[in-house]
């Protein structure tokens, strides 16, 4: 009787296991394209197909684990959608349902009717107005008298950002505005200062001058946007005055006390400071406080003697304030003085002297044969200011100039 020993594989045995994907122990190798996926990679041989659409030799091993936990195969899973969407690739657009021919996902020029509108029927109560466009206004005449290099020479850096002939352009327009300003025809300086403002909006000097303009013409919304454009563009608060002058034109006197009171003001110049102090005197008598405006310019009119260049304007400002406390006498003493050291005439203190005076004074014009002979002329150089007194920008106020103003007269409206 033979012994019935159990067979033991041999090596070739085990060899043809391997090949066959049959034996006791799992395959390594086959694990790796069938059952459980063990995360990423190829899993599946009934997938692995070559070109022409035969799977390969071995993928149909019975041993294999590319079956399903319930002995079907993983292909078993129904029938396969047309439209599945997981397939990929370019479906065309009959699937999606027809198309809007207004649909504004398909991009690119739809023309007015696709938009809505085109067809709409014209309604009476419709109160919208169009205007057209105004025509651009021509560009004032310049005299011929005036040059590019009339222009201050600081206002000329500012305009080198500009290409040479636009910048010759501009400064000419420039020196014909001051040149208006200064024979009081404030058309032909905003004619010109506004030319200027179209050819250079973005310079802060440009700016300044037309809000200088509308300053002169009581525009005090137009002087007040081209003030602060001209502040942000220099980064400068030497505007800070005018701009709190035009506060007070607009009503606003408690805005003009308030801007004397910001930080930037304590950085200004002894002028710009006795300036901003004779707006809030001015902004405290809107208010009625006239003592306080008194008290605001008593000591930088004792700190200014007469030389220096603002005191025509602090003491002119010092007189109307006494006025408002009334102090008759003391606001002719101080109008008295304007008119001694005001050889610019930029006040009217002649006028304020003579209204105190009781004296109307009809102007009938200048008479032909009226000249400055000889005398007048030594008269007029023994009242000059000495040459060798300070200098006015050189003056220290410190510890007297507050809050400054914008033109004396024109301030105290």
């Amino acid at each position: 009787m033979a012994d019935e020993t159990p067979d033991t594989p041999g090596p070739e045995d085990r060899k043809s296991d391997r090949e066959t994907g049959q034996g006791g122990g799992p395959n390594r190798r086959d694990d790796r394209r069938g059952g459980a996926p063990r995360g990423g990679g190829y899993r599946g041989g009934e997938r692995r197909q070559d070109r022409d659409g035969r799977r390969r030799d071995g993928a149909s091993g019975e041993g294999r684990n590319w079956r399903g936990s319930e002995g079907r195969p993983r292909d078993d899973r129904g029938p396969r959608r047309d439209d599945d969407r997981r397939g990929g690739g370019y479906r065309g657009s009959d699937d999606r349902g027809p198309r809007r021919d207004d649909d504004r996902r398909a991009g690119g020029y739809r023309g007015h009717a696709a938009r809505g509108g085109a067809d709409r029927p014209y309604r009476e109560d419709d109160t919208r107005v169009y205007r057209p466009r105004p025509d651009r206004k021509p560009e004032p005449e310049i005299p011929e008298h005036i040059e590019a290099g009339q222009l201050d020479r600081a206002a000329r850096r500012e305009l080198l950002t500009l290409s040479k002939e636009n910048a010759d352009g501009v400064a000419r327009h420039l020196v014909a505005s001051a040149e208006c300003l200064a024979a009081e025809d404030l058309d032909g300086a905003l004619a010109h200062a506004e030319n200027a403002s179209r050819r250079a909006g973005r310079v802060a000097v440009v700016r300044e001058v037309l809000g200088f303009v509308y300053y002169r013409r009581a525009e005090w919304a137009e002087a007040l946007r081209e003030f602060r454009t001209a502040r942000r563009l220099s980064g400068s608060n030497h505007l800070l005055p005018h701009i709190a002058d035009v506060e007070r034109g607009l009503g606003r006197p408690d805005r003009a006390i308030e801007l004397s009171q910001e930080p930037a003001a304590q950085s200004l110049s002894a002028a710009d400071r006795v300036e901003l102090a004779i707006v809030v005197s001015g902004a405290r008598r809107d208010l009625g406080q006239h003592e306080a405006g008194v008290q605001i310019l008593r000591e930088l009119v004792r700190a200014s003697p007469p030389q220096r260049s603002w005191s025509p304007r602090l003491y002119y400002a010092y007189a109307e304030s006494l006025l408002g406390v009334d102090d008759e006498a003391g606001a002719r003493e101080w109008f008295a003085r304007t008119v001694d050291i005001d050889r610019d005439g930029v006040t009217n203190a002649p006028d304020r002297l003579s209204e105190l005076d009781g004296i109307d004074i009809v102007d009938y014009g200048e008479d032909e044969e009226s000249g400055t002979d000889e005398a007048d002329a030594h008269e007029a150089d023994a009242d000059a200011p000495d040459a060798d007194a300070p200098d006015a920008d050189e003056a220290d106020v410190d510890g007297v100039a507050g809050p400054g103003t914008g033109p004396v007269g024109e301030t105290d409206r």
